[in-house]
């Protein structure tokens, strides 16, 4: 883990350079997103009733912006194709965003490792992320199958090990199931 990143929660003067970080992130580090995608649903979940605003957080290196990532309230539907519940507790990771200037310097697991923290104090019971399976295995998440939590789709889904979880202490989420779904944001 990097010593020299700074994670802290966003501000709207940090907008302007998260928008131009997210879209040269997904742009150059994706071959399924210009980014123009992403930047909408980071203001959808700015506008929900399932932001956090205290989990919104950029990484900083010299006093630049070089990450942003974000949790959200996140409820778990009963179907895949919907009806959410209450879970009591359980955040989603996305969007994560590295610089494209700082690609491949652990930046991206150093901002996870040091939100997840955070994430854990706020007392969520399991975080859910969808992506490279490679990359958040590495920062702890698992298939989330292993834990009852089912995906229903997605982009990069291209398997089920695209969907990940973790739970934020042993057995928290022994009680918890259901599936994925996305249909309470437009641009997931």
């Amino acid at each position: 883990m990097r010593e020299d990143i700074i994670i802290r929660p966003e501000t709207a003067k940090d907008y302007h350079a998260i928008v131009s970080l997210i879209l040269r992130s997904f742009h150059e580090g994706t071959d399924y997103s210009d980014g123009t995608d992403v930047v909408a649903l980071v203001e959808e979940i700015r506008q929900s009733k399932y932001y956090i605003p205290a989990l919104s957080f950029v990484a900083e290196l010299k006093g630049e912006v070089v990450g942003h990532f974000l949790f959200s309230h996140f409820p778990l539907s009963q179907t895949p194709k919907g009806e959410h519940i209450h879970n009591g507790g359980i955040l989603m990771l996305a969007p994560v965003s590295v610089h494209a200037d700082h690609f491949h310097q652990h930046i991206g697991s150093t901002m996870l490792n040091l939100g997840i923290q955070k994430a854990k104090e706020y007392g969520a019971k399991g975080i859910t992320v969808e992506g490279d399976y490679h990359f958040y295995n590495r920062v702890g998440f698992h298939t989330s199958s292993e834990f009852g939590i089912y995906p229903t789709s997605g982009i990069p889904m291209a398997e089920p090990r695209c969907m990940m979880c973790m739970e934020t202490s042993e057995g928290s989420l022994k009680d918890v199931s259901g599936y994925v779904v996305y249909d309470m944001y437009y641009n997931a």
